[in-house]
């Protein structure tokens, strides 16, 4: 036992994602916004179409997000890239770049800033790609 912890209280294991941001996220959830986050871009992609499956799933979600965290947890790579603040960035300022110059990609950072996100593809692809982005730069660095 860490002797920064007093007796009898674990230390909880580092978490890649941020609940409150995945309840937030959830907020826009009709869009896909929290299985993005999440990591789960295919049902992101079925939600973004359906408006959340009819709103049915979406309304289910809320219980599920959660495991969705945990699961994350799991999953993805905890290191100086903070998944929460380049989704934040991504969110509103893609167009510009401002998540790719956050990772460390400055030159595509610089490409984001000029073509307006390469004319709106390269945000969708970041979308699609972002958790395994920073998950690999995570375990770079």
């Amino acid at each position: 036992m860490n002797a920064a912890y007093p007796i009898g209280v674990a230390r909880e294991a580092s978490r890649s994602h941020n609940i409150v941001v995945g309840y937030i996220a959830w907020l826009f959830g009709i869009f896909g916004a929290h299985r993005f986050y999440f990591g789960k871009p295919i049902s992101g992609i079925i939600w973004f179409f359906t408006g959340g499956v009819f709103l049915v799933g979406w309304v289910i979600d809320f219980f599920l997000i959660p495991s969705m965290e945990r699961e994350a947890a799991r999953t993805y790579a905890t290191g100086p890239c903070e998944y929460s603040i380049a989704w934040l960035l991504l969110a509103f300022g893609g167009v510009f770049g401002l998540h790719r110059f956050y990772m460390g990609k400055w030159i595509s950072g610089l490409i984001y800033l000029l073509t307006g996100g390469l004319l709106f593809i390269g945000v969708i692809w970041d979308v699609l790609s972002m958790n395994d982005q920073i998950h690999n730069i995570n375990l770079d660095r």
